[in-house]
């Protein structure tokens, strides 16, 4: 039964991603949010795609996206497009992405619907600070 706020959706049509980042063990809080997108793409008989979003180059590791991805096929997740099945809107590391990621970059970039920002790391989190200090959630003030 598809609830009343979904009746817009078509079947087949719809593609959830779950994109976890491997920086730890694959755990209970990953358990949870894959098997949400899981079981809500394949109620609209829809594509259930893995994506790695291993941009943080400091703490992800290839061990820890094997560990995820086991722990996945463990739960009997399967998904349709991913790092380790392919797929036509591949690459599905986020790392291996960075060449498509610059040219829409470039594109945004030369019509003026994004700018650089020149702050220093310690001017934003003076800002976020005092803006959290006075009970604001912390937002770029650029």
């Amino acid at each position: 039964m598809i609830p009343e706020d979904f009746k817009f959706v078509k079947p087949g049509e719809v593609r959830v991603r779950f994109a976890p980042s491997p920086t730890g063990y694959f755990h209970i809080g990953t358990a949870r949010g894959a098997l949400f997108n899981y079981l809500f793409s394949k109620n609209h008989q829809g594509s259930f795609i893995l994506r790695i979003e291993d941009t943080d180059k400091e703490r992800s590791s290839p061990e820890f996206e094997k560990d995820i991805i086991e722990g996945l096929k463990w739960l009997g997740l399967d998904w349709s497009e991913g790092p380790d099945v392919g797929g036509e809107y591949g690459p599905y590391r986020q790392s291996e992405r960075t060449d498509i990621y610059s040219d829409y970059l470039e594109k945004l970039l030369s019509q003026d619907k994004a700018y650089y920002c020149f702050c220093s790391e310690d001017e934003l989190e003076t800002q976020r600070q005092y803006q959290m200090s006075i009970g604001e959630a912390p937002k770029y003030s650029g």
